[in-house]
């Protein structure tokens, strides 16, 4: 009898573990990644996995931001210097990427076997530690690309963009390799 409470206690607790997992990995939202200074809020479900950066073979006739190709666990994907993408900064040359800069790629549903180069993690980030900013002149006027989300604040003051890889990845520009 003692045996069998107890086993219901013990499956009890590992009930309320799994629940409060899944409620912890629901806070989390956003992947925070930063590109020449600029904090950037990717939703998880759009991104994948993050390599270090290793060897990107580069391909010609391509934009300046499209920095080439890499093997990501046996996969070819395209790489692109997100910073530069974005207009944030000049491109990057693949032998001057710094140490903490990162390959994030997309996750694989957007079906896109693309990776941008970030400079920077920043961490996780949710809702509950940000504040939404309100519409700019430049939402009001559809001036931001759909991949581009909304602007939130963090407790520091700092503004980040929120970014949507999957919208990313069916932009025409980004698709757009070619020079």
């Amino acid at each position: 009898m003692a045996k069998r409470e107890a086993l219901r206690e013990l499956q009890g607790r590992l009930a309320e573990r799994l629940q409060q997992a899944r409620t912890d990995v629901r806070a989390v939202s956003w992947l925070a990644i930063e590109c020449a200074g600029a904090g950037l809020l990717v939703p998880l479900p759009t991104a994948g996995e993050i390599f270090a950066v290793g060897v990107v073979l580069p391909v010609p006739h391509t934009h300046r931001w499209f920095m080439g190709v890499a093997n990501l666990r046996g996969g070819l994907h395209g790489v692109v210097d997100l910073g530069a993408f974005l207009g944030l900064r000049a491109p990057i040359a693949r032998d001057a990427v710094r140490e903490q800069a990162r390959l994030l790629a997309f996750n694989a549903r957007s079906g896109a076997n693309c990776a941008v180069l970030v400079d920077r993690l920043a961490g996780l980030r949710s809702p509950e530690q940000m504040t939404a900013e309100p519409a700019g002149a430049d939402e009001s006027t559809g001036q931001r690309p759909a991949f581009a989300g909304g602007r939130w604040r963090d407790a520091d003051g700092r503004v980040w963009q929120e970014l949507d890889l999957a919208s990313l990845a069916r932009h025409e520009q980004f698709l757009a390799i070619a020079a």
